[in-house]
């Protein structure tokens, strides 16, 4: 089974065997980890004088709520694509924005030219890929569409369920192979799922305090700024 049929697999297992409601923000845990990423995402985004005049790429885009939030911090709809690998996924995205550019695709084959966009986004897309040799080809693709001095705007897991064969963690080094000649600024980013989903509902107050704890995050958030010219 190749990378890209494996996934499609793993989105439908995952899909049949989580409960509905399972990611959502109504659950006060998720929205505690929501909430978190948003502020720091607000505050990556003073990078940039205006969101109004920046194109941006989510790869990995599912249903389209990440570029849903950008609205609000202005970024315009003609400037804002994604990309996803599941066509359910992308099909439900359109429906809720139709003014957006959203495709079906494979994130190692993007189908926009060379220097184009000036912020790139992925939630969590690098640790759901097994194949280090299509993590690779998704970071060359990302960095060949990115415009120089754009940034990717990065989230994804350094730890991850050691039950679920179907993540990979994403620590620095990794991050630093795959962007390697790139400006890299990431830090240690939520608190773990398996604390902040059982706490937030009676004590919030205790994941607020848990999360300063570094080693407590599960997640490395930050920016990955292409420079002028990279050798690759």
């Amino acid at each position: 089974m190749d990378e890209k049929a494996r996934i499609d697999a793993v989105y439908q297992e995952r899909k049949n065997s989580k409960k509905p409601d399972f990611y959502s923000l109504l659950k006060p845990g998720n929205l505690f980890m929501a909430q978190s990423k948003e502020r720091s995402v607000a505050e990556a985004f003073n990078h940039f004088s205006s969101l109004s005049e920046c194109r941006v790429l989510d790869v990995g885009c599912g249903f389209g709520q990440e570029l849903r939030n950008l609205l609000r911090f202005g970024a315009l709809p003609e400037n804002l694509c994604g990309i996803d690998l599941i066509s359910e996924r992308v099909e439900e995205a359109k429906k809720l924005s139709p003014n957006l550019d959203l495709r079906e695709g494979d994130a190692s084959n993007l189908p926009w030219p060379d220097d184009f966009f000036h912020v790139i986004t992925q939630s969590t897309v690098f640790s759901s890929i097994l194949d280090r040799g299509v993590q690779e080809a998704v970071a060359r693709e990302m960095l060949r569409v990115l415009k120089p001095g754009g940034i990717v705007l990065w989230y994804d897991m350094r730890i991850t369920d050691p039950r679920n064969p179907n993540l990979v963690p994403m620590g620095n080094r990794r991050v630093r192979e795959l962007f390697e000649g790139c400006g890299i600024d990431l830090k240690s980013h939520t608190l773990n799922p398996w604390l902040a989903r059982p706490l937030a509902r009676r004590f919030r107050w205790a994941c607020e305090l848990l999360e300063a704890f570094p080693f407590l995050r599960s997640h490395l958030f930050g920016l990955i700024e292409k420079k002028e010219k990279i050798e690759r």
